[in-house]
């Protein structure tokens, strides 16, 4: 080995990795983003699930059974509503994953030895935080009504052959019943599949271009950058909602997952979040130079939109720091809009601020794909 010429190739690839800010970049900002993302995303310990409360009593001891519900951090009372529909509509809508049912003869029946019952209704959709809330909840109540029991038997000299009152509370579980894993990841996995598809189709579209030397070829067109950057994205849409389709059609038939709502609505809204991703993909092409910097984006895009949507770990299980960041990924509304229109059956009356995000997200990334296009080689 000759010293002179190793240190050469040495000094040179030190040069070289320099000059790559991108790559020198990389050990810096991926330990970070897999060390933050890790450590506060990945939760499957489920609380503060949102509840909707319907207190058709409203007396102390009413409140003092809320309360539990409340102080056990499991359960957090956001909507008092005044009737069932309202509750009802707050579920469906995704904003409540649990609704608690107070009759109206509540505390007459305590007060009269008999035994009052209550409802909890929990969202099934998401199976994890459908059995959290629905151990915790019978639990909760559970505890309550035993710590009634003694305090009535303290109060009748603790006779043994008093019958001390408690509290009887009945669960229902919707859309998932059983809360099998299956029918909540099959709806998710036909979102996660369509985008890392159709991001990888798109992302070294133009990348390329530019190692094949064929984007001079463009330069010297009239093209403008929106005729390019849709004329690349058209055939690609085509292949990502054909690639949309086959996921659909396997999750649905080979796993048996039924859908409860509108097929075409779905299929509508899948096209919308087609034309999204290859957004996406067009975007990262525009931002790097060559194909390993476009996987190298196209993984860093791809793992935060795994653990933060919501498709494996629920999303109120996490900091709200790291929540906030959720709203900023497309497949975080995709997963609300097909998994609502498979599991619920909801249209576009709970589905409209999900759909309205996407298309945002549409004119913005294009927006911002055709700017960041210049027709030179820089």
């Amino acid at each position: 080995m000759n010293a002179q010429r190793f240190l050469a190739i040495m000094k040179k690839e030190f040069i070289q990795v320099i000059r790559d800010k991108f790559s020198l970049r990389l050990p810096i900002v991926m330990p970070i983003m897999l060390l933050v993302l890790f450590g506060y995303a990945v939760k499957p310990e489920v609380d503060n699930i949102p509840m909707a409360v319907f207190d058709q009593n409203k007396t102390q001891e009413s409140r003092e059974y809320i309360d539990k519900f409340k102080v056990s951090s499991y359960f957090v009372p956001q909507y008092y509503v005044l009737s069932e529909s309202e509750l009802f509509e707050l579920i469906e809508s995704g904003k409540a994953k649990a609704g608690l049912i107070i009759p109206a003869d509540y505390t007459k029946n305590l007060k009269q030895n008999n035994t009052p019952q209550t409802q909890l209704l929990i969202d099934g959709s998401d199976p994890t935080t459908a059995r959290t809330a629905l151990n915790s909840g019978v639990l909760v109540s559970q505890m309550y009504s035993l710590s009634e029991k003694q305090k009535y038997l303290l109060k009748m000299g603790a006779n043994p052959a008093a019958h001390a009152p408690g509290i009887d509370l009945s669960t229902k579980v919707w859309y998932n019943p059983n809360m099998e894993s299956t029918t909540f990841n099959i709806p998710g996995l036909i979102g996660l599949i369509l985008q890392n598809i159709t991001i990888m189709l798109t992302a070294f579209a133009l990348v390329r271009e530019k190692e094949r030397s064929t984007i001079e070829q463009l330069i010297v067109t009239p093209i403008k950058s929106p005729e390019l950057i849709l004329g690349k994205m058209i055939p690609y849409i085509l292949i990502g909602y054909f690639g949309f389709l086959v996921t659909f059609i396997l999750g649905t038939w080979w796993f048996q997952v039924p859908v409860a709502g509108s097929i075409p609505l779905l299929l509508l809204l899948g096209l919308l979040f087609v034309i999204v991703a290859l957004a996406m993909g067009m975007l990262i092409s525009t931002l790097v130079q060559n194909q390993l910097q476009a996987m190298q984006v196209t993984f860093l895009i791809l793992l935060p939109s795994i653990l933060l949507s919501g498709f494996i770990f629920p999303r109120e299980a996490m900091p709200w720091a790291i929540n906030a960041i959720s709203y900023a990924i497309p497949l975080t509304y995709f997963l609300e809009i097909v998994r609502g229109i498979m599991l619920k059956g909801i249209g576009m009356k709970y589905l409209w601020p999900d759909v309205a995000a996407l298309l945002g997200f549409m004119v913005v990334l294009l927006s911002l794909a055709a700017l960041r296009f210049k027709k030179s080689l820089d």
